[in-house]
């Protein structure tokens, strides 16, 4: 859970997606790439090009495809940069070093060793994330280390490593269980026998607990994710370390084959692709990913099937609709609400705009997908779908029109419904919040309001630091002097107090003594 994927992340990533088109950054998939994109310890790289009121800038570089932070992969280079030899050598020796300890081979070679193990010699070092073989104990002997691991925890990996929340990479925001158990409940419904898990492993979980419980399901599932750590738990067949930002397989061709053969097995039939990436990444590039995903699961398709699409679960919040359709114009948006247990703010049974914005975008047609009704939802006649309890359908449009989960207001002179809190602006012409900034988004420096620089390079910022630096100090000696004000009363209250004591005992002791000597 990309999710772009925190403060209030909805209006965050609704901002990001608004103002992507004129200022920012975009990647570039040139249709026939002069050389191979240059390699960090992700894979290969994207060209990139910054965008300035909608216009590209000259010189173009190459980035990480998975960290949008530098902090986090700080790998840069112009396109037309000439790198000396001593350079490249040390690029390949840092991505070298950059990569897992331990190969695939040698993870699944561990795992099986211990899971032989008996119940009291199976550790898990929450320190290095890391399944304990016997002979690593003495390494971790300092380190919180678990013990008693079973088998059916081994089956929970995700229960037993921590999350990784960069927001931006991984951001590991799990399915919380209601949403799980309603994505197996549906996909067994539609009646799919394979599911290739891009980025979401506790779906993967589930479903191979499901295969081997009681009542053994049918559905096999892959799972392909950025997280290396998922390999010691997991036999090649069932995992690929894999990058959905550039499609690369960590593992080579080796792990290319398994997803090749997943997909392909039965000629295709059966299988479908569940994905729920981080969101603060951008679309294009998932949406490029994809593609090529699809198109291996073509290559198994006789000419008769080539109609056909690859059905898609792309669980995404509901602000990238737009975007999203741009790549995939056959796909929907369904009201299903999905929430994650490791998220503040997308969780089940809130109300209002603290509703989870995370939604399903696919292209299986939405009446033959049932959304549960003890949760809310309803089946709608006219759109021929199911929707969330307050999504009114509206006769001007002609549809149930609400993204939210709110009841959305028809507003006439935009002919369109727009969110509840939103009013038309006669400046604009077109709805907005009541306390907008008419004209739209204000690209350029948010200091001075200049448009060829940001806020971070802007000539003024030593002087907005300076009088922000005097206005906070300012504030700071206020306070100390209300706090000294307040003790310089309480010391004088308090010696006022004591004073009046000591003379009412000395009062009581005179007037004691004068009844003695009388």
């Amino acid at each position: 859970m990309a999710a772009p994927r925190d403060g209030l992340a909805t209006v965050e990533a609704e901002g990001i997606a608004g103002r992507q088109a004129s200022s920012g950054v975009e990647a570039v998939f040139p249709s026939d790439p002069a050389t191979p994109a240059p390699l960090c310890p992700h894979g290969p790289t994207l060209l990139f090009v910054k965008v300035n009121q909608g216009k590209e800038e000259t010189r173009r570089f190459y980035a990480c495809s998975a960290c949008r932070d530098r902090k986090d992969c700080n790998f840069f280079q112009w396109e037309d940069e000439k790198l000396s030899g001593a350079r490249l050598a040390a690029r390949e020796a840092h991505n070298r070093k950059c990569q897992p300890p331990l190969s695939r081979t040698q993870c699944v070679e561990r795992y099986l060793k211990f899971i032989a193990l008996s119940l009291s010699q199976r550790k898990f070092c929450q320190q290095c994330q890391q399944l304990l073989l016997p002979d690593d104990w003495e390494k971790h002997q300092e380190h919180r280390v678990v013990g008693d691991i079973s088998i059916t925890q081994l089956k929970r990996p995700s229960q037993l490593l921590y999350p990784l929340e960069n927001k931006k990479t991984n951001a590991q925001y799990l399915f919380a269980d209601r949403s799980c158990q309603f994505l197996v409940d549906l996909l067994s419904t539609l009646g799919f026998t394979r599911v290739l898990c891009v980025g979401t492993p506790r779906l993967h979980e589930l479903i191979r607990l499901k295969a081997s419980g009681e009542k053994k399901s049918n559905i096999k599932s892959l799972l392909l994710d950025i997280d290396f750590r998922y390999s010691q738990f997991y036999m090649e067949d069932s995992f690929c370390h894999y990058n959905m930002f550039n499609h690369h397989f960590f593992d080579g061709k080796a792990a290319l084959e398994v997803c090749r053969t997943f997909l392909q097995e039965d000629k295709g039939e059966g299988v479908i692709m569940v994905t729920d990436p981080p969101f603060g990444g951008l679309v294009e590039p998932l949406a490029v990913t994809f593609k090529k995903l699809i198109a291996m699961w073509k290559e198994g398709q006789s000419q008769d099937s080539s109609h056909k699409e690859l059905p898609i679960f792309w669980i995404f919040p509901y602000f990238f609709e737009s975007r999203i359709r741009q790549f995939f114009p056959s796909f929907c948006m369904l009201d299903y609400q999905v929430d994650y247990d490791n998220h503040a703010l997308y969780k089940h049974g809130k109300t209002g705009r603290k509703q989870s914005p995370v939604r399903i975008f696919t292209n299986i047609p939405p009446n033959k997908i049932i959304l549960p009704s003890e949760e809310g939802y309803r089946f709608c006649p006219l759109c021929q779908r199911y929707v969330s309890l307050e999504n009114q359908h509206c006769e001007h449009c002609n549809s149930c029109t609400s993204k939210d989960g709110r009841k959305w207001n028809h507003c006439f002179l935009c002919k369109k419904c727009v969110k509840p809190s939103w009013i038309h602006c006669s400046i604009c012409s077109h709805c907005a919040l009541p306390d907008h900034s008419c004209g739209g988004p204000k690209d350029g420096c948010f200091i001075c309001g200049e448009l060829d620089h940001k806020r971070s390079t802007c000539p003024k910022i030593a002087a907005s630091k300076k009088v922000n630096n005097t206005l906070f100090f300012r504030a700071v000696r206020k306070q100390k002097q209300r706090k000294s004000n307040k003790m310089k009363m309480g010391t004088t209250k308090g010696q006022s107090m004591n004073h009046t004591s000591v003379t009412r005992k000395k009062n009581r002791r005179e007037r004691a003594h004068q009844y003695l000597c009388s």
